[in-house]
């Protein structure tokens, strides 16, 4: 049996020739050949065109030399056959047509059935069979889809979403179980499709103190995590969630994604070496001239000390302003810098 991919081996805390690394949103405005997809077609209609949606997966790869793909699509796409209404205007990101405000909303919450993103499965299909390297496949973790939902679209400090969970505990879980079940049966069919491993993004959980998350995130993550199909990586991914670190290890994952708000080797020891973790460079380093970004590589490199199961990545998106030849730099400094 020939090896695994470094990025799979990485993220069983198997031994790999190099650290592999990929890039969060790096299929994005950043690039000039998403910029042209995107002259074509809109954001929506971009996530729903499977061919497009593939071409622009793959072209990341070749144009960076990462050593894993993602499959682009957004967070907020399973909320639609929830009867959500999902929006999304140039220059104000997401707007929920129906928010959730009381339990009512809830309870008017369509069931998802997941072939109803079908879409998103050609996709991974089609990119999959384009692709040398593992397909990533990813969701919203629960706690951040109903931050949309509740808010009605993005927020700053999340606050009417803290207030709702709350003012009103037994909403609120019946909320999070309707999408952990959505959510589970949205990344089973994308593993189903193809896709090799899985993102849990909990991209705005680091609002919460620890105690809220315990009482009433893990329990519906472990849900989740328990409904995912076995044998697949799942990475768990949150930002701001330095205080959270503990508890997520503990509501589950294989791999642990750290943004850059913590040191990797403080993350990493306290989330336990038996489980895999990834990050963390702050992108706006990628800003920054080459020798920099080198340095800063390094440094990260030297936390992680040579351990199996670091995948390298940024702490959250590339930023739209970033120089691609910076990315691609970047990309090759862990790689050079990290061969065994």
């Amino acid at each position: 049996m020939p090896p695994a991919p470094p990025f799979l081996a990485a993220c069983r805390r198997q031994p790999v020739p190099y650290t592999p690394v990929w890039i969060m949103r790096q299929a994005g405005r950043y690039m000039a050949e998403y910029r042209a997809v995107r002259t074509k077609l809109g954001f929506l209609e971009l996530c729903r065109t499977p061919d497009a949606a593939a071409e622009v997966t793959v072209a990341a790869v070749e144009k960076l030399g990462v050593d894993a793909a993602i499959i682009f699509a957004d967070i907020l796409l399973v909320l639609d056959p929830m009867g959500a209404g999902v929006e999304f205007s140039a220059g104000d990101g997401p707007r929920i047509r129906h928010p959730v405000r009381g339990a009512a909303d809830v309870d008017r919450l369509a069931e998802v059935d997941p072939a109803a993103l079908g879409y998103v499965y050609e996709a991974v299909r089609k990119a999959r069979a384009a692709l040398r390297v593992p397909l990533i496949g990813f969701a919203g973790a629960p706690f951040t889809l109903a931050s949309y939902l509740v808010e009605g679209g993005g927020s700053h400090g999340w606050n009417r979403t803290r207030g709702f969970m709350h003012a009103d505990p037994g909403a609120w879980d019946a909320l999070m179980a309707k999408l952990v079940r959505a959510v589970g049966g949205y990344v089973n069919a994308q593993i189903a499709a193809g896709a090799e491993a899985v993102q849990l993004f909990d991209s705005w959980v680091g609002a919460l103190a620890p105690g809220d998350y315990r009482a009433r995130v893990l329990p519906h993550m472990r849900a989740l995590f328990a409904a995912i199909a076995p044998g697949v990586p799942v990475i768990h991914f949150g930002t701001g969630t330095a205080g959270l670190l503990e508890a997520m290890r503990a509501a589950g994952g294989d791999v642990i994604g750290v943004d850059w708000r913590v040191d990797l080797d403080a993350a990493w020891a306290r989330v336990g070496h038996d489980v895999a973790i990834q990050g963390n460079l702050d992108p706006a380093a990628l800003l920054a001239p080459v020798a920099t970004i080198r340095r800063r590589a390094a440094a990260i490199l030297g936390q992680a000390a040579g351990r199996p199961g670091h995948v390298f990545n940024l702490g959250h998106g590339v930023l739209p302003d970033t120089p691609v030849d910076h990315v691609r730099a970047l990309v090759d400094a862990v790689h050079e810098l990290s061969a065994r």
